[in-house]
């Protein structure tokens, strides 16, 4: 039965790279090329579909051949020519590891954490990291329903939260249910945007990582990820429509409070990633890595195929 819990929950939630590495084909054919796989500007990083491992093209070319390194993770992604890689634990139990990369993804520092990988993120400058896996064994989690661990880890001071559920949210008092996820940092590594579900709602809110403290925004915000100029929010939010993938990105203007409905309408369940302040990119099962403009013009484009959690090496 925790099995099929933690089953239900990553169909429920969108367990990312999990569902895509599932979804693989038996034999995927992609370009492949000799050397490195580096955290240097100007590449698209990605989990390769057919190999589980980190590999990168070009941003200039990305449909070209990729390079593939000998690191598997189920999610990863890059800020400041660091790497967090959320994998599966190594043993016969199951279980989670972040690992952080350097520039040529040599592993630096290990944490073990419970549950199945689902959401990985750094800050811009790769100080602040954020996690967040599936758990089974919450009293108050029922079967067909999902129980988050989301951690936040400041490795320039070394706080650790490995939960955030302790998190005091400004005028509302929160049921057992609560959970949290989707973390995205602001450049004060301080602030932060992430979803929050509880009592069947969920809500974009605005933490406070040394206060552990938040205030919700708005109903009905999934996965944010914060623009590069610190001005926008993308978002998932669930729209009426497939009842599988009730979902469409949305970017929010957080000056006006003003959100926009993109043109991908295929009910992208991620937490979407800026290739600048005017591309949103974002992986699709069986589809690859796709891009849209993120002021709701324009048609979606692939990127890379069979391919998954997608990041941009910036400077």
């Amino acid at each position: 039965m925790r099995v099929l819990i933690v089953v239900l929950a990553v169909i429920a939630l969108g367990a990312g790279a999990t569902a895509y590495a599932l979804r693989a084909p038996d034999s995927v054919s992609v370009a492949v090329e000799a050397g490195p796989v580096e955290l240097v500007s100007g590449r698209l990083v990605f989990v390769d579909e057919a190999s589980g491992r980190v590999a990168s093209v070009p941003l200039s070319s990305p449909g070209g051949p990729r390079r593939v390194s000998s690191l598997s993770c189920k999610r990863f992604y890059t800020a400041a020519g660091k790497g967090l890689c959320l994998a599966d634990a190594s043993g016969p139990l199951p279980g989670s590891a972040a690992v952080f990369v350097d520039r040529t993804l040599a592993e630096r520092r290990r944490v073990e954490v419970s549950g199945v990988p689902n959401r990985a993120k750094l800050s811009a400058d790769g100080r602040m990291a954020s996690w967040t896996t599936f758990v089974t064994g919450d009293s108050y989690a029922q079967a067909g329903t999902f129980s988050t661990r989301t951690a936040i880890l400041d490795t320039g001071t070394e706080v650790y939260a490995s939960n955030i559920e302790g998190t005091r949210v400004e005028g509302m008092k929160l049921a057992n249910d609560r959970n949290f996820w989707g973390v995205t940092f602001t450049a004060d590594d301080r602030t932060y945007y992430a979803t929050l579900s509880t009592a069947g709602k969920t809500y974009l809110i605005q933490g406070d990582a040394a206060e552990e403290s938040a205030k919700a925004l708005r109903e009905n915000a999934e996965c944010p990820s914060l623009s590069p100029d610190g001005r926008r929010v993308a978002f998932k939010k669930r729209v009426p429509g497939d009842g599988a993938r009730p979902w469409r990105q949305h970017v929010l203007d957080l000056t006006t409070m003003v959100e926009t409905p993109l043109a991908e309408t295929r009910g992208i369940d991620d937490q979407v990633v800026w290739l600048d302040n005017d591309t949103i990119a974002y992986g699709l099962p069986g589809e690859g890595i796709w891009a849209v403009q993120a002021n709701g013009e324009g048609a979606p484009r692939q990127l890379v195929p069979h391919a998954s959690s997608p990041s941009v090496v910036v400077g």
